[in-house]
């Protein structure tokens, strides 16, 4: 089944922010030092990813086109919009963070990432679902912290990861049809470099350091995408 993959990705992040609810006693001082922990955990996974790029100036040039696109667009408040007016159908709310903030971040972090792309590409294109059961585990593992700090918001992640990474594997089963090899490799590769740099960016912003609005940084990607095929055609 070509979706499998992302099938038990989603699932991992259910049962992981299900099981992070029952944890929410944890004390507020062993939460945050692990949300500085993840945040720097993320950090460090942001930068390695950007060392990825064979062209820098390419990562720079799609992160600010791509800045200018979603400042423009307001991805983030609509995001943010849809996290609160999921919210506002839950039957009651508890104190806490909310829905909205958990669904805002763990989205971020779990879909900005070259193993969401390159895995989803292995399941359309090989039918190898490796890497994506690993993404799977890991996020699971990121859904009962987050879940435990910030609440069950995190569960409805899976929903756009599921989305996401469904659509990317579709379309992967048709790609090598119609992108040569070589494209395909230069665009991954640019394409990891900027997710690094917006996967850097959340954590800072896990750590409170700083508040940018990650998700106005997300059409980078298909900047990179037209870019990489400019520079491959001439």
């Amino acid at each position: 089944m070509v979706l499998f993959g992302t099938i038990v990705n989603a699932i991992l992040i259910v049962v992981g922010a299900i099981i992070g609810r029952f944890l929410h006693n944890i004390p507020e001082r062993m939460k945050e030092t692990v949300m500085y922990g993840i945040g720097l955990a993320v950090a460090v996974i942001g930068i390695q990813m950007t060392f990825e790029s064979t062209q820098i100036l390419i990562v720079i040039i799609s992160i600010v086109l791509g800045a200018v696109i979603g400042e423009w667009m307001d991805l983030d408040q609509k995001i943010n919009k849809l996290g609160h007016w999921i919210e506002s159908k839950m039957p009651t709310k508890k104190e806490g963070p909310g829905i909205a903030q958990g669904f805002v971040t763990a989205t971020l972090i779990f879909v900005v990432g070259s193993m969401a792309i390159i895995g989803a590409i292995d399941s359309g294109l090989r039918n190898d679902h490796d890497v994506l059961l690993l993404k799977g585990i890991i996020d699971g593992f990121t859904s009962i912290i987050l879940s435990s700090t910030i609440g069950i918001g995190v569960a409805f992640a899976a929903a756009p990861v599921f989305l996401y990474q469904g659509v990317i594997t579709l379309f992967a089963t048709q790609i090598s049809k119609f992108i040569p090899d070589e494209l395909l490799s230069f665009f991954i590769s640019e394409m990891t470099a900027t997710g690094g740099l917006m996967i850097l960016a959340i954590g800072l912003n896990l750590i409170g350091l700083t508040k940018m609005r990650v998700a106005n940084l997300i059409p980078g990607i298909a900047v990179v995408g037209v870019i990489v095929t400019i520079i491959y055609m001439f």
